[in-house]
């Protein structure tokens, strides 16, 4: 995207994690992607799972090259992101590799660089961490512009969410999180869950949460995943796609306090992180 340097694109990053796998992010990446490409903009996906390869999985791609390529060098940027459903970019992640799950200095210049001579145009770049609290997620977490953290009604996932949100809180000072409920059985239920988690950060970490609404439980996502496409597309009049077109409205819009210019900008902030011995 060079470019972009003399006039820079205010691009949107955002980082779609939770405190726990199995709350169904990748999910909600692939179909927030379609809905967003949908409202007219444009999408990458970075799949920053970098060991657990999904979003190509849920899309029914077979990508002949991954991260991995590109961070040995091995091939450039263009020749790993695939264009997927409805013309959506994704960066894909590999499967089974041990030593992706935390990568170095090293290799945050390499994605630099790639990104820096990356020319194709975009508007969003959504960030599918893996969940939980390793040195991955806090990276990924910490450099894009939005955190939306996923829980869903189990208790367990409360209680991860929150650890994760305490960790970025009190050791990067992150104090402005979004968070969606996942398979929520109604409104109420998913405002309820929400309040949860409010009351216990409230209490104990000086932040801020943003309640950005719910995706319902509805069997019309399963099946749409069954068929390897998003709900939005295999379903579109389902409750569950409604919501998705709703979430990509509330954070596709144009104007937010902390857009930070171009995605040069974000992957400099990548390798700018604070190093902490836990990184």
């Amino acid at each position: 995207m060079r470019q972009l340097k003399n006039q820079p694109k205010q691009i949107s990053t955002i980082a779609v994690t939770s405190g726990k796998g199995g709350v169904g992010k990748t999910n909600i990446v692939a179909n927030l992607a379609i809905a967003l490409q949908r409202q007219g903009k444009k999408v990458l996906i970075f799949d920053a799972d970098l060991g657990l390869s999904n979003i190509d999985i849920l899309f029914g791609m077979a990508p002949k090259y991954n991260i991995q390529h590109l961070l040995k060098g091995e091939r450039s940027l263009r020749e790993v992101v695939v264009k997927g459903p409805e013309g959506v970019m994704i960066l894909p992640a590999s499967s089974g590799i041990e030593e992706l799950t935390s990568i170095n200095e090293f290799e945050r210049l390499r994605l630099l660089d790639e990104f820096e001579s990356f020319d194709e145009d975009v508007d969003v770049l959504l960030i599918d961490t893996s969940g939980g609290i390793s040195s991955n997620v806090t990276f990924f977490c910490m450099a894009a512009q939005e955190i939306v953290v996923v829980i869903t009604p189990e208790p367990t996932s409360l209680t991860d969410a929150y650890a994760l949100i305490k960790l970025l809180y009190t050791r990067y000072q992150e104090r402005e999180f979004k968070i969606l409920v996942n398979c929520a059985g109604s409104s109420s239920e998913a405002l309820e869950v929400f309040k949860r988690l409010h009351v216990v950060t409230d209490k104990f970490l000086n932040i801020a949460l943003d309640y950005l609404g719910f995706i319902p439980l509805d069997s019309a996502i399963q099946r749409a995943v069954r068929s390897q496409q998003t709900v939005v597309t295999f379903e579109p009049e389902s409750r569950s796609a409604r919501c998705f077109n709703d979430l990509a409205l509330k954070l596709g819009g144009s104007s937010t306090a902390r857009l930070k210019g171009s995605i040069q900008f974000f992957f400099g902030n990548l390798f700018g992180v604070r190093n902490d011995p836990g990184l």
